[in-house]
């Protein structure tokens, strides 16, 4: 796993998948975090759909994702518009397993909801934000404000209003 890390962290993404997939050849069980540590990579070199595909393969393997996992996966889908839907998708299914999104998983899909779509953005996230309390999650309006310090404040105005709609009904 070490030797796998330090191929990321060089930058030599190409060899790190084929040492992944090595590993996978050898009928080893890739643990959790070589496989969060593919789709981290990938995310890092701005390959969204290579890491939700990593994503994918890590599932049909059997290896269940942790938080983090979720956390590294939901944070990238929210930076590309293309995946956005996944990422919402991704959040609901981290819920739905039993994990409960840290704030920076949470903050980014309501952040998504803000930058990414279209007028009517507002009351989608507020009905994302109720569905979620539906699955017995509270979001923490003071550790969102703590991870969108230095956001523009338009952003971090709309992003409170939805939080905020929902915890006061």
């Amino acid at each position: 796993m070490e030797v796998h890390k330090a191929l990321v962290e060089d930058g030599n993404v190409d060899e790190a998948i084929e040492l992944y997939h090595t590993i996978q050849q050898a009928g080893v069980e890739p643990l959790v975090q070589i496989h969060t540590s593919v789709i981290k990579a990938y995310l890092k070199f701005g390959k969204t759909k290579g890491a939700l595909e990593a994503y994918l393969a890590m599932s049909a393997a059997g290896v269940a994702p942790n938080s983090y996992t979720y956390t590294v996966l939901i944070k990238g889908l929210c930076a590309d518009p293309n995946f956005f839907g996944d990422a919402k998708k991704y959040l609901l299914e981290m819920m739905d397993k039993g994990k409960q999104p840290n704030v920076a998983a949470y903050t980014a899909v309501i952040e998504g909801f803000v930058l990414w779509e279209d007028k009517i953005a507002e009351e989608k996230g507020k009905e994302f934000v109720e569905m979620m309390m539906g699955k017995g999650f509270v979001p923490n309006a003071k550790a969102m404000m703590k991870v969108l310090k230095g956001k523009p404040t338009p952003v971090i105005g709309k992003v409170m209003s939805i939080v905020l709609s929902k915890l006061k009904s």
